[in-house]
This record gives C-alpha cells, sequence and structure tokens, in this order.
C-alpha cells in the first residue's frame, strides 16, 4: 500500500482533477501527501531565459524593463506558493496529512527528483493527450516521469485533442 504521494500539480484545466485523485488515494491508504508545482523557465508565462543572464547576451539591455519583469517574477512565484498553500489546507481539511513544494526547473526531472528524495511511493501527474509532432516539439511530463520515476505512477488523462493526419508524422 502507498503511504506517501506526491502529486505533481500546475495551473492547467486537469490539475483539479489529478489533486482529487490525490486526495482520495491518500484518504484511502491513509497515507501522507506531498503537493508538488515546478516553475519551468522555459514554458510561458515563466521567466524566460534570456533574463536570468541578461547582460552576457545583451549587453545594452536597460535595467529597468528588467527589474519590471523580475518583480512580475517574483509575484507569480507568490501567486503559485498561495495557491499550493490553498490546495494543501483543502487536503488537510479533507483530513489528509499534506505538505507542499514549489520548485524551479525541468517538470519532469524536478518530479522524479523529489519523488526520490522524499521519498514517495506514487506519484500522480496528469497528461495532456500530446501525440506525434507536437509531443516531440513540446515534450511530454509525464512521459519523462514514465520513464525515470523511482517509483509507481498513476497518469490522469486529460481531454485528449482530435488528431490530425499531421500529428503523426
Amino acid at each position: 500500500m502507498y503511504h506517501k504521494i506526491l502529486v505533481a500539480v500546475d495551473k492547467s484545466d486537469m490539475s483539479q482533477s489529478v489533486f482529487e485523485q490525490g486526495i482520495f488515494l491518500a484518504k484511502a491508504a491513509d497515507a501522507e501527501l506531498m503537493l508538488l508545482h515546478v516553475l519551468s523557465p522555459l514554458e510561458d508565462p515563466y521567466l524566460s531565459p534570456v533574463f536570468t543572464q541578461p547582460d552576457t547576451m545583451y549587453p545594452s539591455l536597460q535595467a529597468a524593463p528588467i527589474d519590471s519583469y523580475m518583480r512580475e517574477w517574483e509575484e507569480l512565484k507568490q501567486q503559485r506558493l498561495d495557491w499550493l498553500r490553498l490546495l494543501s489546507d483543502t487536503a488537510i481539511h479533507a483530513g489528509v496529512k499534506t505538505g507542499f513544494t514549489q520548485n524551479l526547473g525541468d517538470a519532469g526531472r524536478i518530479i522524479c527528483e523529489v519523488a526520490r528524495n522524499w521519498p514517495a511511493d506514487l506519484i500522480i501527474v496528469g497528461r495532456r493527450g500530446r501525440v506525434g509532432i507536437s509531443e516531440f516539439l513540446l515534450g511530454s511530463v509525464s512521459n519523462y516521469v514514465l520513464h525515470h520515476s523511482p517509483c509507481s505512477i498513476l497518469t490522469v488523462q486529460g481531454r485528449i485533442p482530435p488528431t490530425t493526419d499531421t500529428d503523426l508524422i
């Protein structure tokens, strides 16, 4: 049976289903829950890699726009922490021992790393249903986790978009 369940959440439409599955399984197994949100600098609306070391790429970049962007980044991080705290409170009120963490980096790698270090018995992650070229170009967090996880995985399937012939190329 599961004792420690890692639930990877983001702000997508399917995140609520992933969260609800986590609560359901944790209550059924009397398990502890860890909510994980990963801020990825390579995905919108997150921090652009250009702003991590702007002087090396664009020495003439003005400080004011960078400062403004960095303030927005700090606000986004705080908003996501507040959201995680709200989810955690919801799970605790449902009777589940719950913690949360927010990390920066590549989502698939971070999920596996947290699962290994915590150590989780189960990872619950959403799957958007990307196929073909869109999966190749955009990557798949759930696919990475499936192949690199140190424990069992439950994928929660999102709405699968209709495929076209070009998606399968």
